[in-house]
């Protein structure tokens, strides 16, 4: 795992604090991403769930629209139904040191 992604994890592997630089963002969206199938849709107040119980500053909303907006989860436009998009793939962010 990436050191810059591992500063802002508890011991349990929750999210502690949301980072500021965007491309530890990336990683954190890259790594949330990872809590989700493939495959499977979700509802709203499934994704929320999922992602309650992936951090501890009680922020799920910006959490969920970084998912969408970086492309690692997709969603109908009235909020329906979520899935994971099988096609993303980690940013350069991501690839940076």
């Amino acid at each position: 795992m990436d050191s810059r992604l591992e500063r802002f994890l508890d011991e349990e592997g929750k999210l502690k604090r949301f980072p500021s630089k965007q491309s530890v963002r990336a990683l954190v969206y890259e790594y949330l991403a990872g809590k989700f199938e493939c495959g499977r849709d979700y509802t709203e107040k499934e994704v929320n769930g999922i992602l309650t119980s992936w951090h501890t500053f009680d922020d799920y909303f910006v959490l969920r629209r970084g998912l969408i907006d970086s492309g690692w989860m997709q969603r109908l436009p009235n909020g329906s139904k979520y899935w994971k998009n099988e096609d993303a793939t980690p940013s350069e962010a991501v690839s940076q040191d």
